[in-house]
């Protein structure tokens, strides 16, 4: 057997591009990509074909275990960076004001079955009403919004139990 092949001993060869570390393979794999979309011969993905390539990439790569796990921070951040480049390139889905209302409303719903959410807000919102404290008209019950400040947290928690 020559230097250099597969033998049964199973020594590998060190030439080819196979045997060159990851970084060189997608360096010279770049060139060619570029290369055959400035001679026009390069495939162009439809955007079903992109995400269904995009999908099969994020599952091997959550089975092999080397997925990135995006804090909810990296997430909102590579969302707004993808927002405005899709802007800048005019390729951003503009919202009709009807289409705006429904996912509103649609996250709204989402919300407010979260019911210690709720019950929060209720009870942020009455000690800002309220002045984070029991004040002379407060404490007697004759507040302009009506009710003590434990009353407007038990009404903003059962407000959304029928729901």
């Amino acid at each position: 057997m020559s230097p250099g092949t597969k033998g049964s001993t199973g020594s590998q060869s060190n030439r080819g591009f196979a045997s060159m570390d990851e970084d060189k393979q997608r360096e010279i794999a770049s060139m060619g990509g570029k290369a055959a979309h400035e001679k026009g011969t390069a495939h162009e993905f439809s955007s079903e074909e992109a995400r269904e390539a995009g999908s099969k990439g994020g599952k091997a790569a959550h089975e092999k275990g080397t997925a990135h796990e995006f804090s909810s921070e990296e997430a909102r951040k590579a969302g707004h960076a993808g927002g405005v480049a899709a802007h800048e390139k005019g390729t951003a889905h503009e919202f009709t004001s009807e289409e705006a209302r429904a996912a509103g409303r649609k996250g709204g719903q989402a919300v407010s079955q979260d019911r210690e959410h709720m019950a929060d807000i209720g009870r942020k919102g009455g000690e800002s009403s309220h002045g984070g404290g029991q004040s002379a008209s407060s404490s007697s019950g004759s507040s302009t919004r009506g009710g003590t400040h434990e009353q407007h947290v038990k009404a903003g928690s059962q407000s959304h139990k029928n729901k």
